[in-house]
């Protein structure tokens, strides 16, 4: 759309998060441009159950949409008039989280007279790229999250081809269950990898690559690997070496995770690797990609923390490019727990 002047005028596209446990509205301007990113966190009150309870993390998005809905406005110094339209994670998810945004973003692009944009929640974590760097295609992104493994080729903008898989748990999953296992509360990523980073020995533990020239990934083995070293820690009377075993955890993690996203940009000629997801905030695994990309003369992107975790402002950037190839998404759509990555793939090719 144009001004009366010629001039382009932006895109400005009020985003809905609520898929998980964060409540996040943000405006993004052109797909790249972050006005407002507000997040909502309900960490503090999962914690006490150990992880996340569908039904009461659908209970506080409830209880705080509204309010994260007028403070991204306001953040960002925009009115309903002014915003091209109104994005919200489709799936996957917890569909009742799921239906929690889906039906707040239905109601304001109804009431505002708004195309609505649905979208899938890890096309929004590749895309969170978009907000630190242009994208060149074709690339590669490594997608780490509690509910996601997987390596996605994207041979043009918004398509997107998944070509390895975990076959079990997620490694944010992994990270999770090792962390409860060495007697940390939820979320357990961050404590095992503070203690993996300021550990002095190391407790060898498998790396599982599966069939040669396989992408897909498998962490069940390797967690269950580290129960079977506390348990005959503590069935001999001694004190498991907790520091040590975190240790021998991550880089078993990180070791298959890198080279299996380094072969693959290889083998597929990408451009760039990306990295995206929750566990893309873990420092060993940043740590570790930084170092191999650049003995490998790979260009690497990752985002800053606040990106990596879920937040509204990435569902904006990948609803942008779906706008701008396939336009809207009828009212009548519906959220989608299992919503496939590359059905969500734009129809301009």
């Amino acid at each position: 759309m144009k001004t009366e002047t010629g001039a382009a005028q932006p895109v400005l596209i009020l985003a809905i998060e609520t898929s998980c446990d964060e409540t996040s509205v943000a405006v993004v301007k052109d797909g790249s441009e972050v006005l407002s990113n507000i997040i909502s966190s309900q960490i503090e009150t999962h914690r006490a159950f150990g992880g996340v309870v569908p039904e009461v993390a659908s209970r506080k998005h409830v209880e705080v949409i509204t309010l994260v809905i007028e403070e991204a406005l306001a953040t960002a110094g925009v009115t309903p008039d002014q915003l091209s339209a109104v994005a919200v994670t489709q799936g996957p998810g917890l569909v009742g989280a799921l239906l929690v945004g889906v039906v707040a973003a239905k109601s304001l692009a109804l009431a505002w007279g708004k195309p609505l944009i649905g979208t899938h929640h890890i096309a929004g974590h590749i895309y969170a790229n978009r907000l630190v760097a242009e994208l060149q295609y074709p690339c590669m992104t490594l997608v780490v999250s509690g509910g996601h493994t997987e390596l996605v080729h994207m041979e043009r903008e918004g398509e997107f081809l998944i070509i390895g898989r975990t076959r079990d748990d997620a490694v944010g999953e992994a990270y999770d269950k090792v962390a409860r296992a060495l007697g940390f509360p939820y979320p357990g990523g961050p404590h095992v990898d503070r203690l993996a980073r300021g550990a002095t020995e190391v407790v060898p533990l498998p790396r599982v690559w599966l069939e040669p020239g396989s992408y897909d990934f498998s962490f069940s083995g390797l967690k269950s690997a580290v129960l079977n070293v506390v348990n005959q820690s503590k069935m001999k009377g001694l004190t498991p070496d907790v520091a040590g075993i975190a240790r021998g955890f991550q880089e078993s993690v990180v070791e298959v995770l890198v080279e299996k996203a380094v072969r693959a940009v290889k083998a597929t000629s990408s451009k760039q690797l990306l990295l995206c997801g929750g566990v893309a905030a873990n420092a060993g695994l940043r740590s570790a990609l930084i170092s191999r990309c650049e003995a490998e003369g790979i260009e690497l992107i990752i985002p800053p923390p606040v990106y990596c975790t879920d937040n509204a402002a990435m569902i904006g950037a990948a609803a942008y490019v779906k706008w701008q190839h396939d336009g809207g998404t009828p009212l009548d759509m519906v959220a989608d727990p299992g919503f496939s990555l590359e059905q969500w793939s734009v129809s301009a090719y």
